[in-house]
This record gives C-alpha cells, sequence and structure tokens, in this order.
C-alpha cells in the first residue's frame, strides 16, 4: 500500500503532523513535445515534472497545454507526476489550471512560479480542490517576497523548491553558493517547521559535474531532502547522494533502540555518544526514509490519480 498525500495546509509545527514523503529527484522536462516527455518517463527519478513555464516561449504556450493533457493520459505513475504552472495573475495560468481540471488525469504535485504570497497558494489549493483536484502544491522560491515570508508560505504548502534562476537575477548575482545561503538556509528552516519538502536548485553548470557533487553534500547538509535536475545524467549522483541509504536507515534504527535500552538517556554506541536528539534525528530518518519508499520505492494503486468521468 502506498501512503498517500498529506493535505495542506498546515498551522502548527512538524511534530504535529505526519510524515510526508518528499522526492529526492525531481526531473524536469519542458512540454514541447509528447515523444519528449514520454521519453523522460524511461529515467530514474522520483517525480517527473512536465513543465509549461520558463522552457516553454510564449507561442507555445496552447500547444504545450495539449502535451501536458496527453501525457498525463499516458503517464505510467501520475501519482509521481508534476506539473509546473505559468506565474498566477496571467492568462497563461488561467488556461494551465483549466486544463488541468478538465484532465481526467490529475497530476500528484502542481509547482507554482513566481509566488509572492501565501495567499497564492491557499487561492490555487481552494481553486484546485473546488475541481476535484488534490495535488501536493510545491511553491518555487525565487521572489524577495517569498524568502522575507517563507515561514508563511511553508505554513500553507507541502514543499519549497529553490528557483536560483530568477532569485539571483532580481538580486543582481551570480548563481553561487554563498548568494543563495540565506535563502536555502530560510527553506530548510521553515520547511523542519512545518513538516514541508525541501528541495533545491537544479545545476546549471552541466559540464562541470563537481559542482553537482559539491551541491548535493552542502544542501543535505542544511536539511534540504532533494534536488531538482533539467538533465536526466544528472540523476545517478542525486538519487545517490539523497534517497535513503541502507546503511543509513541501519545505523539509525540502532542508534534509536540503544537510546531505548539506556531507558532514554545517554547510551554508547561504536565508540559515540548518542541520546536523546541522536534518537530524536534518528527516528526521523527512519519515518522519512519509510514514507519515500512507499510512496517512490515501488509502484502502487494509481487509481487516486484518476478523476471520475
Amino acid at each position: 500500500m502506498t501512503a498517500g498525500p498529506i493535505p495542506g495546509p498546515r498551522s502548527g509545527p512538524a511534530s504535529t503532523t505526519p510524515v510526508r514523503a518528499v522526492p529526492r529527484s525531481i526531473l524536469y522536462t519542458p512540454a514541447l513535445s509528447l515523444d519528449r516527455v514520454v521519453k523522460a518517463w524511461s529515467y530514474d527519478a522520483d517525480v517527473h515534472l512536465i513543465d509549461l513555464e520558463d522552457s516553454v516561449p510564449r507561442a507555445a504556450k496552447a500547444a504545450a497545454r495539449l502535451v501536458c493533457r496527453d501525457a498525463l493520459e499516458k503517464a505510467p505513475r501520475p501519482r509521481n507526476t508534476a506539473v509546473r504552472v505559468n506565474e498566477l495573475g496571467t492568462v497563461e495560468a488561467l488556461h494551465d489550471l483549466l486544463m488541468l481540471t478538465e484532465c481526467p488525469v490529475r497530476p500528484g504535485f502542481v509547482v507554482m512560479t513566481m509566488v509572492r504570497s501565501a495567499v497564492e497558494v491557499t487561492l490555487l489549493r481552494e481553486t484546485l480542490a473546488a475541481a476535484g483536484a488534490h495535488p501536493e502544491l510545491y511553491v518555487t522560491v525565487e521572489t524577495v517576497e517569498a524568502v522575507t515570508d517563507m515561514d508563511a508560505i511553508a505554513a500553507v504548502s507541502d514543499g519549497l523548491l529553490l528557483g536560483s534562476a530568477d532569485l539571483a537575477a532580481t538580486l543582481g548575482v551570480e548563481i553561487t553558493w554563498p548568494g543563495m545561503l540565506a535563502a536555502r538556509q530560510a527553506m530548510a528552516l521553515a520547511a523542519a517547521r512545518y513538516g514541508a519538502g525541501c528541495v533545491d536548485t537544479a545545476n546549471y553548470r552541466l559540464s562541470e559535474p563537481a559542482v553537482l557533487a559539491e551541491e548535493i553534500d552542502r544542501v543535505r547538509d542544511l536539511g534540504f531532502h532533494g534536488k531538482a535536475t533539467v538533465h536526466p545524467g544528472e540523476l545517478d549522483a542525486i538519487n545517490a547522494g539523497l534517497r535513503p541509504h541502507p546503511e543509513g536507515l541501519r545505523h539509525a534504527r540502532q542508534v534509536t533502540g540503544a537510546v531505548s535500552a539506556a531507558d532514554g538517556g545517554i547510551a554508547v554506541l561504536d565508540g559515540n555518544m548518542v541520546g536523546p536528539p541522536f534518537a530524536r534525528l534518528a527516528r526521523a530518518t527512519v519515518d522519512r526514509g519509510d514514507a519515500w519508499t512507499a510512496r517512490f520505492g515501488r509502484d502502487g494503486d494509481e487509481g487516486a490519480d484518476r478523476a471520475p468521468h
């Protein structure tokens, strides 16, 4: 049995909400060709994202929506498929949402762009719900307003996804680790508080795999769960670095067992001191790993993804 989406919004801290299954890898594919989108499904990504926004020229938006609808109807796992829509407040976004609500197959995720307020997230959730659609809503953090209002946005979202290109352009800086660090830290803190997913931006320096490897290590250390990519050749590195690792889960279970055996106090495991905070982290690691496995680690029943005819 697969774990279903955890509905938002959440008004309290993460400790009061169920553990969410967060994608560790998201592959963006522009909705420019049905063949291209279908081919992308052969790559090992947790979530396959069909993009209607930046990667689609304005003149091709209408055709892209037709591609997206056809792709959703053919998707092997709609529940683990995402659609990135255009910015709310634009005519293109209205057409995107109309297509999504009329499509007999609904994506499991909708990714929002250029969000400036938590009100936008709530409005989109209520609009989709009125049509019987209940996707998880991920917010692309790419405006100054989203960074400064991060806590409120995280409280009503299912996940946060860094959009480094637009954010860097607004700040007038290059896409560097120091330039994006404040936004990443704000995302990690807000996501942890509200139990939201926290996914890093795509790497744009495709010819430099060392840059990707360094980003994966750094965002994992910050508390991020996943990373997006525009190139399937990066999926192996992202999956290896961010998906739950059997050895790590085994160690986490050993930590919880050692602390439990010490009646919730301090214990020594493999020469290292562990105590209640270590056990709390270990339990969270196991819970997140189990949730990921249930949602993304094996095929499940897709019946919930299909709207009634």
